[in-house]
């Protein structure tokens, strides 16, 4: 039954992301996959809870904090790169790719339905499993996750209305305030934070201990591959950042150096 879920959910999500290939191609734009990509986790997640028809109360608390947690990040993105035609990572594809919508379709959209799928099989699983009444653990991930969400979320919108300030009322142009002041990436941090909330919750169930490579990695993209390192490389050059850089944690937050 559950194996069943996990291969049902597979090719959904597969065909989720060739959506929105289409519509990258429609659009001339692939950066519309990063809005793809957190609602691929919502749309896994209740995908999962009406096919299981399990419907009991970790499985909705799990639905739902997925669901907010995608619907705001997606929502964050759209807002972010309206009108602001393809990010400059996928430009950049655009111009060096040969047969560009091949590759795009098997390295950009079907590579994330692929790591979108392993990383959500944790949720897949709280959501099968047969229900056993809340634990400490169900309570610490839920804890975790908010933080992270916050996190994420405070750390966006303090970003979201430093650019939006006038230069005369900036202290330079990188944020050096607020969570800022303690990571160079706190919205990545905060992302990274949420998924060991899921998998904390994911513990309450028998045997999901082995799920801990969902976290691990989405950590290790977050800091190794699609976040960290392209910004930094993008700020590579910039006196300003860094400047910034020498006194402020690249990741995990912590008080800056004199």
């Amino acid at each position: 039954m559950i194996n069943s879920i996990y291969f049902q959910v597979f090719l959904f999500v597969l065909a989720y992301f060739s959506l929105f290939f289409i519509i990258a191609i429609l659009k001339k734009d692939n950066s519309i996959v990063d809005v793809g990509w957190g609602l691929g986790y919502v749309y896994t997640a209740n995908l999962a809870l009406y096919l299981t028809n399990n419907y009991n109360l970790r499985s909705f608390i799990i639905t739902f904090i997925v669901t907010i947690w995608g619907l705001r990040l997606s929502y964050h993105i759209f807002k972010r790169n309206q009108g602001k035609g393809e990010d400059f990572r996928y430009a950049e594809w655009r111009k060096n790719w040969n047969h560009f919508y091949l590759t795009s379709f098997l390295r950009v959209f079907m590579l994330q339905g692929v790591l979108l799928f392993i990383i959500s099989t944790p949720i897949i699983k709280i959501i099968a499993a047969p229900y056993q009444e809340l634990k400490i653990i169900d309570f610490l991930g839920l804890l975790v996750w908010g933080l992270g969400f916050a996190f994420e979320a405070l750390a966006d919108k303090q970003l979201k209305d430093y650019k939006a300030l006038a230069d005369s009322k900036k202290n330079g142009h990188v944020l050096k305030s607020g969570v800022w002041k303690y990571t160079r990436h706190p919205n990545y941090f905060g992302d990274a934070l949420v998924w060991w909330g899921f998998y904390l919750i994911a513990l309450s169930i028998p045997g999901a201990w082995k799920f801990i490579f969902s976290p691990l990695i989405m950590t290790f993209l977050l800091r190794f591959v699609s976040g960290v390192p392209l910004l930094e490389k993008r700020y590579a050059d910039d006196e300003e950042y860094q400047e910034y850089a020498q006194k402020t944690n690249i990741f995990f937050p912590w008080f800056p150096k004199s």
